[in-house]
């Protein structure tokens, strides 16, 4: 073995790439993508038209996501209708309908967290899991948004990056009917946000010229191209994060161990592979 393959599996990376491979990580990704497009996205919009603050609507949050500035900005922002146009035009029927296509996102990243954590089967009754954790979702990117108007430099970083810990850290403990201990969870919150900092970074070099020179070629459909590769992006950092995470409970010895909490609440030896 060369002296790359023995660091290449000692670093554990062979062992990510086949875990990733078996969570079918690219396809998830691309999944979630499109579900946080055609659900998500147009609740996101009606929220933000709704914002009593009227910071520019879901185009500003957009382009803060995507770290956009000048014409890459203008290209985004011209994509989306005006925010009073949004409000003007949605009904509370329409409102409700966006609402529950969004639950088809939260059951999608439900699935995902599953597939990487392997909980014991949960309640056959999770739509309200799902509702409290898009709600909270919502929440976090408009207050994600929001530190843009309150803080600029470093102290608006730390604390992005602190609200950012504390929603992909919760958010996987809530969805997996708490199974998972909060110690365990903490490494894939981190991984995630750390991700989520890098795919802004790549977004900068990358998309924000894209979608100057997509938007010349192609139109509102170059832009639509751009977002939806950049979502493909934040799905693969989002399950990619819980996966890095679960690896490094494994590489820490948490596997081996028994949960005797589970043990007493279920009345049987009931092995964790990922509790300590």
């Amino acid at each position: 073995m060369s002296r790359s393959a023995a660091w290449w599996h000692r670093l554990g990376l062979a062992e990510l790439h086949r875990r990733g491979k078996e969570l079918e990580l690219l396809h998830r990704a691309m999944g979630f993508a499109t579900l946080a497009l055609v659900t998500l996205a147009p609740l996101l919009i009606v929220v933000a038209a709704a914002d009593p603050l009227g910071h520019g609507g879901f185009a500003l949050w957009l382009v803060d996501g995507m770290d956009l500035s000048g014409r890459s900005a203008h290209a985004l922002t011209s994509v989306f209708g005006p925010p009073k146009r949004v409000i003007s035009t949605t009904s509370a029927w329409s409102i409700a309908l966006l609402a529950l296509f969004g639950l088809s996102f939260a059951s999608s990243v439900q699935s995902g967290y599953e597939r990487i954590w392997k909980p014991y089967a949960g309640p056959w009754h999770r739509l309200w899991q799902q509702v409290v954790w898009l709600v909270v979702l919502m929440m976090y990117v408009y207050a994600q948004v929001q530190t843009r108007n309150v803080l600029q430099g470093p102290p608006r970083i730390v604390l992005s990056l602190a609200i950012g810990v504390l929603f992909f850290w919760w958010g996987p403990h809530f969805l997996l009917h708490r199974q998972v201990q909060w110690r365990h969870l903490l490494p894939g919150a981190l991984a995630t946000m750390a991700g989520l900092v890098g795919l802004r970074w790549f977004s900068y070099l990358v998309f924000t010229p894209l979608l100057v020179t997509n938007a010349v070629s192609y139109g509102p459909m170059g832009t639509i191209l751009v977002v939806e590769s950049w979502l493909v992006g934040v799905g693969f950092v989002v399950y990619g994060g819980a996966l890095v995470g679960r690896l490094l409970c494994e590489r820490f010895g948490y596997t081996d161990e028994l949960d005797e909490e589970d043990e007493e609440e279920h009345g049987e030896y009931l092995p964790r592979r990922y509790r300590a």
